[in-house]
């Protein structure tokens, strides 16, 4: 989705990654080679003016690597710091973003002495490659803690345990900032998740009230702290009106597929204007709209297809369970016309479970 940004801006791309099906391929020269073969990595950057990510486990030393040869963006300290919980959690709260209660955990005892200290219910987590729900393991009464130092106690990076939180929603807010330090969000998007993985987003997120202007101002500091270029992803929960710091995504991300069609300039469009320097393009809405995610495999794409304002996205992607293989968005000019449109979707589609929670937050 980049590279497909990337074309009428005149911008060519050219795509390493160790993958011969890797989804970029599909519309971009492909390399084929591990982001830890510097040989490749030499050439690659003797042949681009900047280089940028889409996946925040490209390990940051070969990002680091990158970045004393060819122009990088975002900083690969933002990547190291997003790989990390441990870091990401303390950096949050250096920012003035509150968190779930946190403690690292290297040892047996060490869970012991957290859950003393968190309690529980808490969710042990691997600090380092876990996302969409991977790497975790629910406590819910500290009789667990043997069962989770099984699953995940042989993990080399180490673990953290963090308190669960019963928020109210789950948000998240995109934004933007240049190499000269324009900065911009999009409307707050609210998100359902299954298993760990992003099932469904609607955007703007209902009633959010003074949380645009606090989510913006927390995510200007963090890219202002980072010194950061390009389109992240904060995603926040909400509890008793506040807003907690989850995760930080330091790429375009899944959340923000919605603003193709919904947005004036989407987040792929403005991750390319940003890391080379160009102006950016306004964030607004230009309505309100849905995002369908399909993990595992695509249902029938008759339904979007045929709904007003519906679009289909196939990524090329083997079907397997737990992968995201495609998304469908459909827009509206206001939110009767979406929970409409969403509701004719899902009904076709027997998706009627993933829609309902957007349907509710729409009719409230």
């Amino acid at each position: 989705m980049l590279a497909l940004a990337a074309a009428p801006l005149g911008v060519n791309t050219l795509v390493v990654d160790s993958a011969a099906d890797a989804c970029a391929g599909q519309v971009a020269p492909l390399r084929l080679a591990d982001w830890t073969d510097y040989a490749a990595l030499e050439k690659f950057a003797a042949e681009v003016d900047v280089v940028t990510f889409d996946f925040e486990n490209v390990p940051a030393e070969s990002a680091h690597w990158l970045a004393e040869r060819v122009a990088v963006f975002p900083d690969p300290r933002a990547l190291a710091v997003a790989q990390d919980r441990l870091a990401e959690k303390t950096l949050f709260r250096e920012c003035g973003l509150q968190t779930p209660a946190f403690q690292a955990v290297d040892t047996r005892e060490d869970l012991d002495r957290a859950l003393a200290t968190i309690g529980a219910p808490a969710i042990l987590k691997t600090r380092r490659l876990g996302y969409d729900g991977k790497g975790q393991f629910r406590i819910k009464q500290r009789s667990d803690a043997d069962a989770a130092w099984a699953a995940l106690g042989a993990n080399a990076h180490g673990l953290i345990l963090e308190a669960f939180v019963p928020f109210e929603r789950e948000l998240s807010v995109l934004a933007v900032r240049t190499r000269d330090g324009d900065f911009r969000i999009w409307p707050l998007t609210q998100n359902w998740h299954t298993d760990g993985v992003l099932s469904l987003s609607l955007a703007p997120a209902p009633e959010v009230g003074a949380l645009q202007s606090r989510a913006e101002a927390l995510a200007r500091t963090l890219a202002e702290h980072l010194g950061y270029v390009g389109v992240f992803a904060l995603e926040l929960f909400v509890k008793d009106g506040a807003l907690l710091g989850n995760e930080m995504a330091p790429r375009v991300h899944n959340s923000g597929h919605w603003t193709i069609e919904g947005a004036v300039t989407s987040q792929f469009e403005n991750h390319v204007r940003a890391v080379l320097g160009l102006p950016l393009g306004s964030t607004a809405a230009r309505g309100c709209s849905a995002m369908f995610n399909w993990i595992g495999e695509l249902p029938d794409a008759a339904p979007v297809l045929n709904a007003v304002d519906g679009h289909w996205h196939d990524y090329g992607k083997q079907s397997r369970p737990g992968r995201k293989v495609g998304h469908a968005t459909v827009c509206a000019n206001d939110a009767k016309a979406l929970a409409t449109r969403i509701d004719t979707i899902a009904k076709a589609l027997q998706r009627d479970e993933q829609a309902a929670p957007a349907l509710r937050a729409l009719a409230k």
